[in-house]
Order: structure tokens, then sequence, then C-alpha cells
């Protein structure tokens, strides 16, 4: 069973994995024997990331500075993956970010920056890592939708229509390239405490407090609560597994 759920030997890109959900992620893909890509934009929290992870799980873990609205430096990302451990096993497009307007506030540019970050760069970073997943006989991609693929938010136009895209997104991946022996799944996070929720309590006063009273867990959740969806799906263990969009939530998305 524990080879089952094993990653010793893997090779995982994690956009925006040096802090937050990302980095909950690295870890635990760590903690199973996963080699470790760092993809992000701040090179000193990668770097404090690497040392940690490192450190703690003894795996081999090297950071690339990409922003995934680049396709130059997401191609870049891939060739260093493979110039340094051959091959890449597992993508999780975790990458995003938020404006947070009334719709009749937002800009073009602020509908067009959320959506770039969130939705375009996970599917160019799912067809960056295409070829070497297809090459190495298969592969697991997981993108990181939010509660916000399912609910509305007044200050959320383009957050919202971004990850509910990754839905769609995943499904077509999913029937696209379940002949490579690729699956592609989705992780909908409830309310996390991360650096973005963080933001959000401060321009929604009441909303920790909403969270929790709609929550069975009774919580807010943790980075590190996002770990063994992560790893059943980056796993042997869901080879039979694709085009889903698991709640890892608490309970908040069946709560009335």
């Amino acid at each position: 069973m524990q080879d089952l759920f094993s990653l010793k030997g893997k090779v995982a890109i994690i956009t925006g994995g040096n802090s937050g959900i990302g980095k909950g992620i690295a870890r635990g893909f760590a903690e199973a024997g996963s080699n470790i890509v760092i993809a992000a934009r701040n090179q000193a929290k990668t770097s404090i990331a690497i040392r940690e992870i490192e450190s703690e799980f003894g795996v081999k873990v090297i950071g690339v500075q990409v922003d995934v609205k680049n396709e130059d430096q997401i191609q870049m990302m891939v060739e260093k993956t493979l110039d340094n451990f051959g091959q890449i096993n597992i993508l999780v497009n975790n990458a995003g970010m938020n404006i947070r307007k009334m719709p009749q506030e937002l800009s073009s540019s602020d509908w067009d920056e959320v959506l770039a970050v969130n939705l375009r760069g996970a599917f160019l970073c799912s067809k960056a890592v295409y070829p070497a997943m297809k090459k190495a006989g298969g592969g697991k991609i997981i993108n990181i939708g939010s509660m916000m693929s399912i609910f509305g938010g007044a200050k959320l136009a383009p957050y919202s229509a971004s990850k509910a895209g990754i839905v769609q997104l995943t499904r077509c991946l999913a029937v696209a390239w379940a002949p490579d022996n690729i699956q592609v799944n989705a992780i909908l996070p409830g309310y996390i405490n991360t650096e973005l929720t963080m933001a959000a309590r401060k321009d929604i006063p009441d909303l920790y407090e909403r969270t929790l009273s709609r929550t069975p867990a009774g919580r807010w959740g943790e980075p590190e609560d996002l770990k063994g969806a992560a790893i059943f799906l980056a796993s042997r263990a869901s080879d039979y597994v694709t085009g889903i969009a698991l709640p890892v939530d608490g309970g908040f998305s069946i709560m009335v």
C-alpha cells in the first residue's frame, strides 16, 4: 500500500510553489519522495523554500524563476527541469492571483491579468510539459481551482471566471491526453490560511466568521491540508482517476 502512494524518484513542478498552498503541496510531495521544481517569480522566497524542503526531506529541489504569463519562461522551466532531472512526471498548476473590485470598476487590463495568470498560465504550462510526459509514458497534472470554481462573489468576477475555467480545462485535457496515460485532475481548496486569503480577510471584514459558520469542520484550512489529496492525485493510487474536481474544503461546499 505504501508503494501505491509513493512518489520516490518522481519529478514534480509546482508553479507558485514557494508559499501558501503551493509550498504545502511541495512539502507533501517531498515527504512522499519526489524531487521538486519550485517555479515562481520571487527568488528570495524560492531560496527559503528550497533550503527548508531539502533539509527536512533530503530530496533534490531546484528553483526556476517563472512568470506563467510568459511562454518563453515556461519553456525555459521545462528545459531546466529536463536538464537537471531528465524527466517530468507531475505538474501542479498552482500559480494564481486576484484583483478584488466590483465588476463596474474592473478595467479590461484587470480582467486580462487575472485570466492570463490563473487560466492561460495553467494551459500553457500543461501544454509545455505534455511532450515530456508523453515520452515518459504518462504523467499527472493537478490544477488548483477554488471554491470560486463553484460559487460567485461580487468582487471576484475575473477570479471566479478563471477558476471555473480551470475545471473545464481539466476535463478537456483529461479527455485529450487519456490515450497518453496522462491523468489531469483539479483540487478545489476551501478557505485556506494563505497570503491571498489574508488579503481577502482585510477586504471583507466578516469573511473569517462567515466562513467558520458554514464550514462543518469548524476551522479554516492550512496549506498542509492539501497534501493528502495532492499526493493521491500525483501517485499510482489515482491511475484510473481523471477529469475530477475534488473539493478540499472542510465541507464548505456541501453546507446549506
